[in-house]
């Protein structure tokens, strides 16, 4: 009985987001707010250490309590291998700086537009000044996974609006 009831709620919480207008959804909504964060004087072995115990793709990096930069797991892969870093390297020498964030309030369109735009899969949530999430393009996936077909036609239109207005005369 209780697998049946669980099976209910399930159906229920996806009828629920696949009758959640799309352009209404936040970052908020979607962000995973856990994040770990490192001071800048760690070695990049204490970080991939921390990572790997956590179970995470990326650690904010931190400088006197304010966020300064990102390392993720392919950081890791393509700075510290292929440049064969020390496992003694501080973190500061690897992360990418200056920190790409946004907002709580900002659409999920417009976070997959940042993301795309510049290129990155991991996009920490800043507020107040503070890390309180993250939206990793798994996230992002997730959620056009849900999306109805209106929703897409949006997310098309006003990308090919963004495109003319790059390239418009008038602007």
């Amino acid at each position: 009985m209780k697998l049946y009831q669980s099976l209910i709620y399930i159906k229920y919480q996806i009828y629920l987001k696949l009758t959640v207008d799309a352009a209404k959804v936040t970052a908020k909504d979607i962000m995973t707010k856990s994040v770990i964060a490192v001071d800048v004087s760690l070695t990049v072995n204490e970080a991939a250490k921390m990572m790997e115990d956590a179970k995470v793709g990326a650690v904010i990096v931190m400088e006197n309590n304010t966020p300064v930069g990102i390392i993720t797991d392919r950081d890791f892969a393509v700075k510290v291998v292929a440049h064969a870093y020390q496992i003694t390297t501080p973190v500061k020498q690897i992360m990418s700086s200056p920190l790409i964030a946004t907002s709580l309030d900002v659409s999920v369109w417009q976070v997959a537009d940042l993301m795309y735009t510049r290129g990155i899969r991991k996009l920490p949530i800043i507020d107040n000044n503070k890390v309180v999430g993250i939206i990793t393009s798994t996230d992002l996936v997730n959620q056009l996974a849900i999306a109805t077909d209106e929703d897409i036609r949006k997310m098309y239109h006003e990308s090919v609006i963004k495109v003319y207005k790059q390239y418009s005369p008038y602007n």
